[in-house]
């Protein structure tokens, strides 16, 4: 168990850096979205801020969280505490029950984040992008990541999360999140077909649109039950998959991809 703990950076880096790559390069042979205003003509601006937030927000959670959620989860394990523990679920089924839980807890984290005005604030840094592709991802406020990290550690510690299992689904839902953001168009068919399980790019970028109804629509990262479950799915943007307009209209497409301006945005007026 205190290996996992060892290991865990490692594994979730080099998955990180296995993913990113494979669907940046993707992003450039099959594009979903090619109209120059909303990609290439701010592409290097946006990259090097969605990437920057990145870094500043993995410091920081480093700091205040040394260990991760996989720490958490180990902290727990030593203890024996939490629900799945103490009714004797068998190991396996604990591992699959817990991975299901959390992914929900995150659904149900982000739908929070929309409905509650102070916790928009921050939420909105990651709509505020003018573009979506495998960065956007990436754009998290600081903030946001360090409430995301004590829920899901409230989340671990009362169900007693086995460490494997949660180290398998920041592995998974680190991954999840930058394909479905990914700039990225599949064969319509299998994208059919891979979301009656999981969230695709064509279903999640529908979430970015600067169309209030279909902002409020289609919240998960991982697992695409959940939005059909509780009736917030939709299947299709208005103005059609190729011409979908995404990011914050109160703030354009310029002031989003510089740096500063991003991490103050939760703290300006309107």
């Amino acid at each position: 168990m205190l290996f996992l703990g060892i290991a865990e950076p490692v594994w979730r880096l080099g998955a990180f850096a296995v993913v990113f790559a494979a669907l940046a390069a993707l992003e450039l042979l099959h594009p979903r979205l090619e109209r120059p205003e909303l990609l290439r003509a701010i592409k290097a601006r946006r990259w090097a801020t969605n990437l920057s937030i990145l870094l500043l927000s993995s410091l920081l959670l480093r700091i205040v969280f040394p260990a991760a959620a996989t720490g958490v989860a180990i902290w727990t394990g030593l203890r024996g505490a939490g629900l799945l523990p103490a009714i004797g679920v068998a190991a396996p089924l604990a591992g699959l029950v817990a991975f299901v839980a959390l992914d929900f807890a995150v659904w149900l984290e982000h739908v929070v984040f929309h409905k509650l005005p102070i916790l928009w604030r921050i939420h909105r840094v990651h709509h505020a992008d003018p573009g979506v592709d495998v960065t956007t991802a990436l754009r998290f406020h600081p903030l946001e990541i360090l409430l995301s990290m004590a829920w899901k550690s409230a989340v671990i510690i009362a169900l007693g999360a086995p460490a494997l299992s949660v180290l398998i689904f920041e592995i998974v839902l680190n991954a999840a999140a930058m394909f479905n953001h990914a700039n990225l168009r599949l064969p319509p068919k299998f994208d059919r077909a891979l979301r009656l399980l999981i969230v695709t790019p064509d279903m999640h970028r529908i979430h970015h649109s600067v169309e209030k109804r279909e902002t409020d629509s289609n919240y998960g990262f991982n697992l695409s039950l959940w939005d059909r479950l509780f009736s917030t799915y939709v299947a299709r943007p208005a103005s059609g998959d190729d011409w979908i307009e995404t990011g914050l209209k109160a703030f354009g497409r310029s002031e989003p991809t510089k740096l500063l301006w991003s991490l103050m945005l939760p703290f300006r007026r309107g």
